[in-house]
């Protein structure tokens, strides 16, 4: 079998060797049998949203033992996540669903899987265009449709006029890009409404307040705080409670994190568009399985798509984080 980037097999066994010495993995498998199918899943992080994404692919482990998956964590280590996948490879699993750390470090994974014959589901993050002409599927949520969504609600509570706050998240990411897109879009569309403020916050809490309380002190007059995610939109908020502003700007986020929903539920956050990652989680292992057999799916993408969040809905999304 050649591999692209292993060179020997003195690397694929050392490669082993550190997985299976509990280098960063997670294994969830079922009843062992030798008629399983066995899934790799590269995951970046075991921390944050990606919690509801493990849960949605251990669920479905947990329901069909005739699959087995193994899931092993990146740390956010891009460098890590290729040796991960190759390791996957060496041991010559059924199918591999990766969530990347950085979409620009896919291709190489995604080249040597395909040069054994493994297909390779991508979930959360959508590959780049070269990209995605080489893998199964891409299982996940448009994050420009999200930031239309988040926008055209923001818009609406605006009555289509006003300053415009834009936080972004870690720079470089492919939903950052699309998530602002998406606000933006809605913006042009509307003469009253104009961007006054855009900047980074790392999709972190602690920057994101630290950045609002810049804003607050620049004495800018701004009506609606727009941000790429939850974390982000609640750091604001902190920030503006703590000026005694709260109440004259509307503040809006996205995901619809156990967090972001409780800051709904108390009316702190006006906004936020629920991105599904108990869904992504069973819809890659679905499609990784049919993968496996070698069925035929229409289209590379399985949409879940977002949906929005305010005080009026927000205790059916609640219900949802319960399982």
């Amino acid at each position: 079998m050649k591999l692209k980037k292993m060179t020997s097999m003195v690397m694929v066994t050392v490669l082993i060797t550190s997985l299976l010495a509990g280098c960063g993995s997670k294994v969830t498998s079922g009843d062992g049998g030798k008629n399983q199918i066995v899934i790799g899943v590269a995951m970046p992080a075991f921390e944050d949203w990606f919690t509801y994404l493990i849960g949605g692919i251990e669920e479905y482990d947990k329901q069909h033992d005739d699959v087995k998956v193994d899931m092993v964590d990146a740390k956010n280590d891009a460098g890590k996540q290729i040796s991960q996948v190759e390791t996957m490879i060496a041991q010559q699993v059924d199918a591999i669903v990766i969530n990347p750390v950085e979409t620009a470090a896919l291709d190489p994974m995604v080249v040597a899987a395909n040069e054994a014959g493994i297909p390779v589901i991508v979930v959360n993050r959508m590959p780049e265009e070269d990209t995605m002409e080489k893998i199964y599927a891409f299982v996940g949520s448009e994050s420009l449709e999200g930031g239309i969504i988040q926008m055209e609600k923001v818009t609406e509570m605006l009555d289509g006029k006003g300053n415009i706050a834009i936080i972004n998240g870690t720079l470089g990411h492919d939903s950052v890009a699309k998530r602002t897109k998406g606000n933006k879009k809605v913006i042009e569309k509307h003469p009253n409404l104009k961007i006054v403020l855009e900047a980074t916050a790392d999709y972190q809490r602690s920057q994101g307040m630290t950045l609002m309380e810049n804003w607050i002190q620049s004495g800018k007059e701004i009506d609606a705080v727009v941000a790429n995610n939850d974390e982000m939109a609640i750091g604001a908020i902190m920030a503006l409670e703590e000026s005694g502003k709260r109440s004259d700007i509307i503040v809006a986020g996205i995901d619809g994190t156990a967090d972001g929903l409780d800051y709904v539920k108390q009316g702190k956050l006006n906004v936020t568009t629920f991105q599904d990652g108990y869904g992504q989680g069973e819809g890659a292992i679905e499609t990784a399985v049919k993968a496996a057999k070698g069925e035929k799916i229409e289209g590379k993408f399985v949409n879940v798509p977002f949906k929005l969040v305010t005080k009026e809905n927000v205790d059916e999304y609640l219900k949802k984080l319960e399982r």
